[in-house]
């Protein structure tokens, strides 16, 4: 099979892994949000597992950026956004604080049932482990075929998860990791922090800042978290 047909089937299904976990966290956030009194995300129909409220919201980071971050580097990047009342907020910032906390819960979610299917197909002898690990290859299919393809879905869908909820959680705006300052601190020190978060050129340089401290903090979480996903099978990487 030519390379180009190879890359085009790997393509579709990082395309359509990356579409369910973005959805999944943003219905997260809209769900718990609602859950809470805020019908903003609601209203707009983002309560929805279905990408195409989604993708209408945020077509650039939705269907754009993730095809030209595939087709420049081999791996999906990409956003998408739920509203939600600001004046809300401010007046429930606990309850927005879980809000916000909701769309890394769910990609935790998926990569935990990604983790178990994983674990089930080694068990049965579907999947074996790889001589090394990346994102499209957490793990390996023991026959050429359907059980390759699942493979590498399982992989994907681990590996995407994993990073979302990491790189989602680092505590700089517009990140979803400025909401468990809100849980974890109180009195003067919160109000620093709501402080530095609101400074324009935090809140502007945010993601760049992110960007490049995932280049830090990530390979070791990876590495950490594909041990534990192997832990009791005798097998490890350093």
């Amino acid at each position: 099979m030519p390379t180009t047909d190879i890359d085009i089937q790997l393509g579709i299904i990082w395309y359509l892994i990356f579409i369910l976990s973005t959805a999944a966290h943003e219905a997260a956030h809209a769900f718990t949000a609602f859950k809470f009194g805020d019908r903003t995300a609601w209203l707009g129909g983002q309560v929805t597992l279905n990408p195409i409220p989604h993708m209408k919201r945020e077509p650039f980071g939705m269907v754009v950026v993730p095809l030209l971050s595939y087709a420049m580097g081999g791996w999906m990047i990409g956003w998408a956004s739920a509203p939600y009342d600001p004046y809300w907020a401010q007046r429930h910032p606990k309850q927005a604080a879980l809000m916000g906390l909701s769309g890394p819960a769910a990609n935790l979610s998926l990569m935990l049932i990604a983790a178990v299917l994983i674990r089930v197909g080694l068990a049965a002898g579907f999947f074996m482990a790889p001589d090394h690990v990346y994102f499209s290859q957490t793990v390996m299919g023991a026959k050429e075929g359907i059980s390759h393809g699942l493979a590498v879905g399982v992989s994907i869908l681990f590996m995407l998860n994993l990073l979302l909820m990491v790189f989602n959680l680092i505590p700089v705006p517009p990140l979803d990791g400025t909401s468990t300052m809100e849980l974890i601190l109180s009195g003067e020190a919160l109000e620093k922090y709501r402080d530095l978060i609101n400074h324009p050129g935090l809140r502007t340089f945010g993601i760049l800042i992110a960007w490049y401290v995932i280049k830090f903090i990530f390979p070791p979480i990876h590495l950490a978290a594909v041990n534990l996903l192997y832990l009791g099978t005798g097998i490890s990487w350093g």
